[in-house]
């Protein structure tokens, strides 16, 4: 599978969570935020027993709560 380098910019506080979050998955952050995205992607495409294309509203507020 080819790969797509880009940049991405992200809170500092968001940083160390992921990176946190990373080492004890035994994870690079590069690694944990594919993870991640794969994760979200999927479930987007509704792999994960929901519709595909709809995300989960409250999913969504849940997260933005914990900011």
């Amino acid at each position: 599978m080819a790969r797509k380098s880009f940049l991405i910019r992200i809170d500092e506080k968001l940083f160390q969570d992921i990176e946190s979050w990373a080492q004890q998955e035994m994870r690079s952050v590069n690694g944990q935020i594919e993870y991640l995205l794969r994760q979200a992607c999927a479930r987007y495409k509704g792999r994960d027993g929901g519709q595909s294309g709809v995300l989960k509203v409250d999913a969504v507020h849940e997260a933005e709560l914990l900011d």
